[in-house]
């Protein structure tokens, strides 16, 4: 398994922007497919972008696509989830996830992940 920190999680206006980052540990991080997740309270925890392990396939879940942006740099061991435009819903904690071969249909699944986070706070003010 790899070892995940998630940081640059904080309090935001309506309309503004955060980067949040997740640094791994291990020297196999490139072979991982990874994906970010939120959890707001008293709700589940939703899929919310996945990135393939070479960076080339991305998806990303209805209510954050065109604002999200997920991407990966293998070199620096870390993820990266590019939020614009945020909303007062998107308040969540924010958890990134490191998995190894997934079905597409499971990409959205937590449970095909195997390593996780301890998130990262995103508090959107109306």
């Amino acid at each position: 398994q790899v070892q995940l920190v998630e940081s640059g999680g904080g309090l935001v206006q309506t309309g503004g922007s955060l980067r949040l980052s997740c640094a791994a540990s291990g020297r196999t991080f490139s072979s991982y497919v990874m994906g970010w997740f939120r959890q707001a309270p008293g709700k589940e925890r939703e899929f919310v972008a996945h990135i393939s392990w070479s960076g080339g396939t991305t998806t990303y879940a209805d209510s954050v696509k065109g604002r999200f942006t997920i991407s990966r740099d293998n070199a620096k061991n870390t993820v990266y989830l590019q939020m614009n435009s945020l909303k007062f819903e998107d308040t969540a904690v924010y958890y990134c996830a490191a998995g190894g071969t997934i079905w597409s249909s499971l990409l959205r699944n937590p449970t095909s992940y195997d390593s996780w986070g301890q998130g990262t706070q995103v508090t959107v003010s109306s």
